[in-house]
């Protein structure tokens, strides 16, 4: 009888331990797993760009109408339709805008006229397609320094070394730069801008950068409309 008491004491005791080992060899998969859903979740919900200030009265509720106003931000816009990748007509050089591009610009200066320019500097890559773009914009060009023509992580320090208290910079660019700024600001996946698209920065208190919204050509007489 003691015997078989201590056999099924010790079964007991196999069993729980043979089920205790197999439930940690579980437990690991089940954490990685675990892991693994939150860092897909994470993924798949984290914005994939930045803001659309195009939509609603975002211009305003978002903060980027008061920080325009205040000189707190640099703002990168796309140029306009490039002659040598269109069918369309263009206004002069290949390497310059379509006359289509040269409309749409002017259309794009008056947006941004409309919010104020007396705070704003504007600086324009040292391409044709820039230049033409910042010209039909506001009627004059400034080509920026060299090493803002770069693309590159850090465009946005360089950005910062031509922007001056209280005024806000304005930079005609290319979709390349854009991506690459929005990239380091944490936006790896954003869509790469269209023509005339314009991306705003805010310049935080510490003098960090945050990407702060984008608004496209198409989508700036809604926008204006909710001011």
């Amino acid at each position: 009888m003691v015997n078989s008491v201590a056999d099924v004491t010790l079964s007991k005791s196999q069993s729980n331990g043979a089920m205790l080992k197999r439930l940690k060899r579980i437990r690991l998969p089940l954490a990685g797993i675990a892991v693994i859903g939150l860092l897909l979740a994470g993924f798949l919900f984290w914005p994939k760009s930045p803001t659309d200030l195009g939509v609603g009265n975002r211009l305003v509720t978002s903060g980027v109408l008061a920080s325009w106003r205040n000189g707190d931000l640099i703002v990168l816009v796309r140029h306009e339709e490039r002659c040598d990748r269109s069918g369309n007509p263009c206004f002069g050089p290949a390497d310059g805008l379509t006359i289509i591009g040269t409309q749409q610009a002017a259309k794009l200066g008056k947006a941004f006229i409309s919010l104020g320019m007396e705070g704003t500097d504007v600086l324009a890559s040292p391409t044709t397609r820039t230049a033409q773009t910042s010209q039909f914009m506001f009627g004059k060009t400034t080509l920026s320094p060299g090493p803002l023509a770069i693309c590159g992580e850090a465009m946005g320090e360089e950005a910062l070394t031509h922007k001056q208290p209280g005024r806000n910079l304005m930079l005609i660019t290319h979709s390349a730069c854009m991506s690459d700024l929005q990239t380091a600001l944490g936006y790896p996946r954003a869509d790469a801008a269209e023509y005339g698209s314009a991306l705003f920065v805010q310049v935080l208190p510490n003098g960090k950068l945050k990407a702060v919204g984008t608004m496209k050509t198409e989508e700036w007489a809604a926008a204006l409309k909710q001011l």
